[in-house]
């Protein structure tokens, strides 16, 4: 399954940013960034997946852009989905990735 390369290049130069070291692996029939063995954020085809501490879940899901992960075709816990649309500027993206590393930090 193709995956968006032009939204795995953005997510690239934006972890260049960050001191921690991402790495990249394919799941979900697409490409997850990882922090330390955790995933922070993917592409499952042109959407992004972000995990998100569940405090935050119902502040994300509020927005348009946003809904929950339902990749087998049950909502994941700390899953969600964000379209195109709420990513469109760098900051959103940045935005996201943050999440998900606050995410993946909780669970070390």
């Amino acid at each position: 399954m193709a995956f968006n390369e032009q939204l795995a290049n953005r997510i690239r130069e934006q972890l260049k940013f960050f001191p921690e070291t991402f790495t990249e692996k394919r799941m979900f029939g697409g490409l997850s960034f990882l922090y330390k063995g955790k995933m922070t954020v993917g592409i499952i085809k042109q959407e992004l997946a972000v995990r998100i501490v569940s405090d935050k879940m119902e502040i994300e899901l509020a927005k348009p852009t946003v809904r929950p992960m339902d990749f087998t075709k049950r909502p994941m816990k700390e899953f969600v989905y964000v379209s195109n649309e709420g990513i469109k500027t760098e900051t959103e993206l940045l935005h996201y990735i943050e999440l998900g590393l606050e995410h993946a930090k909780s669970k070390l």
